[in-house]
């Protein structure tokens, strides 16, 4: 931590210029309640974001530019200027030099968060094919944070106030999920969801449910063998150990009959599984975050929105959710 304030360090990483970063970054840091519990520093390039104040006409926010994280001070919004030259933004285009930048940001943030200039990360929507280099050869942040931080079990885990679900798979053609999916990585999984429920939401023995595979639960073996020869025996594995973890329950029957809110998290075999019920559950407030790091990081739960780019009708309600998140787990890992 950077030392004992008032108010945390949050770095914020601008992801793809092109699509809604700045729009949502400026819209929710307009909102100067923030100044209060924490210091904003921003990972962007200072002219582009001065011209989207403008076009966005917002009135009652300012930024300051440093060159480093470890010069921001309390109750400011700051900038780390990643470049003094005129770069030209493409909104609503994948180009190759936002890819370059969103990679820098990336990069400079994790540095600061090393050196504990920054107290956590929240990261701005990236797209994942331009963003793709020498240095960047991850399907996507929580692949990338995982490798920078040299984490052995991390998990990716969406978060709202209604839901908490977390994937086996993350980033993986559904073609090749249930080669994918053992016994030993469900249970590792269970093992980083249990400790993020305790040491960052502070739950007491938390109950998981955990999705099956196949339809039905696979139907006795009817529609498949995965939940009979792994995902149970896996469970059971996890409840010796004292997870209270329980399942496999179908994902239609889970949340059409709204069960899921028995249980503190759902830990779904791969992305789309757990995705769809939780952004239709989460209504603009859901928060991507990275389980089992060493560090803190929270990011929203959509995309770059490059279809509603520069029209000033991006929502930021997920941002600033992800912010509030990561001063919370901050506070919670202190206690």
């Amino acid at each position: 931590m950077s030392g004992e304030k008032n108010t945390y360090k949050i770095g914020i990483t601008h992801g793809d210029f092109n699509g809604i970063s700045y729009e949502i970054i400026l819209k929710a840091l307009a909102d100067n309640k923030l100044l209060d519990i924490c210091t904003p520093v921003i990972y962007g390039i200072a002219k582009m974001a001065e011209m989207h104040k403008k076009n966005l006409q917002i009135q009652d926010f300012s930024f300051q530019t440093i060159k480093n994280a470890n010069q921001a001070t309390q109750k400011k919004n700051f900038l780390v200027n990643l470049s003094e030259n005129d770069i030209k933004s493409q909104l609503g285009e994948s180009t190759s030099e936002a890819g370059k930048y969103a990679e820098m940001a990336l990069r400079m943030a994790c540095d600061d968060l090393k050196k504990g200039d920054i107290d956590a990360i929240v990261t701005a929507p990236i797209n994942k094919n331009n963003i793709q280099s020498a240095q960047f050869h991850f399907p996507g942040h929580t692949e990338y944070l995982t490798s920078a931080f040299k984490a052995e079990n991390s998990l990716m885990m969406m978060v709202s106030p209604t839901v908490k679900v977390a994937f086996v798979t993350n980033h993986l053609a559904v073609h090749d999920v249930a080669k994918n999916i053992s016994a030993e990585l469900i249970i590792k999984k269970l093992q980083a969801l249990n400790k993020a429920l305790i040491g960052d939401f502070g739950c007491s023995n938390p109950k998981i449910a955990v999705l099956s595979l196949n339809p039905h639960a696979g139907d006795n073996g009817l529609l498949g063998n995965e939940e009979q020869q792994i995902i149970l025996p896996a469970i059971k594995e996890a409840f010796d150990q004292g997870i209270y973890a329980f399942g496999p329950y179908s994902s239609d029957g889970l949340f059409g009959s709204g069960n899921y809110s028995k249980f503190d998290a759902v830990l779904a075999m791969y992305h789309d599984q757990g995705m769809t019920p939780f952004k239709v559950l989460a209504d603009n407030e859901g928060v991507n975050y990275t389980a089992g790091l060493p560090i803190v990081r929270t990011s929203p739960a959509h995309g770059t929105g490059y279809d509603i780019a520069g029209k000033g009708i991006a929502d930021e309600q997920s941002l600033r959710s992800a912010i509030y998140l990561a001063i919370d787990i901050l506070k919670n890992r202190k206690k």
